[in-house]
């Protein structure tokens, strides 16, 4: 390897070869410590992917065939009929984990929700019957934009609940942005909220909503989260609260999941569009939740019963898809979810102007609670090290046992600098890839 000085800037590149195992107290407790899942995959894939669907999901009926290839297409789990909601939610539930923290969700500005498995199967059916009562049917699609509170990954279950299609649109995109996925979508209902809080301030969605509803015509209801408190535009026509919903006659918490084919739609992701017109990636039913329960299960040793599992990403792309609701709840896991910036602290640390403000807010929440995998981008990791390590050593992260990083190649500079900093020296570093 060739050495830089402790002066060099992280954008100087140098070859990195050293080979860092784990720890042997770790290996010796991992899911996996050898090749075997490697091998018996290589001996026969069908039946591995197989025992992996009937292992990690449930199904109300199961399937007769594994998996129908015809370049280019692909069908998994042909026959086998379930719901994504159930397997998340009621299967917990009813094993007696009800009591079991879904999420431990953190806004912005300080204020926390503690969720359980039952308090989110609760809210969840409610929602699903008040999306119901607002006429969305199975096979409808339902467009949601909002920014990372409880009630994003409530709206994503309740949809897969009664079957209906849900897309995700990034709160940070345009107004053209997110009329063009309705557009394309024909999405029937859009859930938003009046704002969310970020780099300490709250800002606006319902307006650029609003403008996206304009400009679109197959949108018939808006569902609106109130989250900041701020004046927003309002039509009776089109417009409901969320709240006054889910305090409303339609909102039962008796909810029955639909039973849906393996090869049922479950949620559309549009691509950036940063090269091309955005394009609606379908991902359907069994085969996602197959895999996104057993990747997050080994690739993270994920222990459900002691773990706090933490991507630090955003719910609108893939990854926070995969691996802050479906995955994770499908696992039975405790989660983290934070909704704002990691430069911007609690209120109680926010002395002076923002210039002077800690940059610590990751820190600070693996600290407090107790987070053992995280899970963040490069771009990240870089921009934590332009932050400076001291941001990190004010706090306690020896409750971190697996890192993790996703999203593009991670440059050596920037692995060393988690490695040592943030995993002090021990943490396995797992490097994941996901395609929207």
């Amino acid at each position: 390897m060739t050495e830089t000085s402790p002066e060099a800037t992280i954008e100087d590149y140098y070859v990195e070869d050293r080979v860092f195992e784990p720890a042997g107290d770790f290996r010796s407790a991992a899911l996996t410590a050898d090749r075997s899942l490697y091998d018996e995959a290589a001996a026969d894939r069908l039946e591995f992917w197989a025992r992996q669907a009937r292992e990690h999901v449930t199904w109300f009926t199961d399937f007769h065939t594994v998996l129908e290839w015809d370049l280019p297409f692909a069908k998994w789990f042909l026959g086998g009929t379930l719901n994504v909601s159930y397997n998340c939610l009621d299967r917990h539930v009813e094993a007696g984990r009800g009591d079991k923290v879904a999420y431990w969700w953190e806004g912005e500005p300080g204020d926390t929700r503690t969720i359980t498995y039952a308090d989110l199967l609760d809210e969840v059916c409610k929602f699903a019957n008040v999306l119901k009562g607002l006429g969305v049917e199975r096979g409808d699609r339902v467009c949601i934009y909002m920014p990372m509170i409880p009630e994003l990954p409530v709206a994503m279950l309740a949809c897969a609940r009664i079957g209906a299609a849900h897309s995700v649109v990034f709160g940070g995109f345009s107004a053209d942005s997110l009329s063009d996925r309705i557009d394309d979508a024909s999405a029937k209902l859009l859930i938003t909220a009046d704002g969310g809080y970020r780099r300490g301030e709250p800002f606006g969605l319902k307006d650029t909503a609003d403008a996206s509803v304009e400009a679109t015509t197959t949108i018939e209801n808006v569902v609106v989260v109130r989250r900041t408190g701020q004046d927003v535009t309002w039509n009776d026509s089109v417009d409901h609260w969320y709240h006054d919903l889910m305090d409303g006659p339609t909102a039962s918490a008796d909810c029955l999941p639909e039973h849906m084919d393996s090869e049922d739609l479950l949620y559309l992701l549009y691509t950036s569009g940063t090269t091309a017109k955005p394009k609606g990636i379908m991902h359907t039913t069994g085969g996602y939740l197959t895999q996104v329960a057993f990747t997050h299960r080994y690739v993270f040793d994920l222990k459900p019963d002691v773990d706090v599992f933490w991507c630090a990403a955003d719910i609108g792309w893939v990854t926070g898809h995969s691996y802050i609701v479906y995955g994770p709840l499908a696992n039975g896991a405790s989660s983290v979810m934070y909704e704002g910036t990691p430069d911007t602290p609690r209120p109680e640390f926010r002395d002076g102007d923002r210039a002077s403000w800690p940059k610590d807010r990751l820190w600070d929440i693996i600290e407090r609670y107790g987070v053992t995998q995280l899970y963040t981008a490069p771009t990240a990791i870089r921009t934590f090290m332009k932050w400076g390590a001291q941001e990190a050593a004010r706090h306690d992260l020896s409750s971190l046992r697996v890192l993790g990083t996703v999203g593009e190649p991670i440059n050596p500079e920037a692995w060393m600098w988690y490695h040592t900093h943030i995993g002090g020296g021990t943490c396995p570093i797992v490097d994941t890839w996901w395609q929207t």
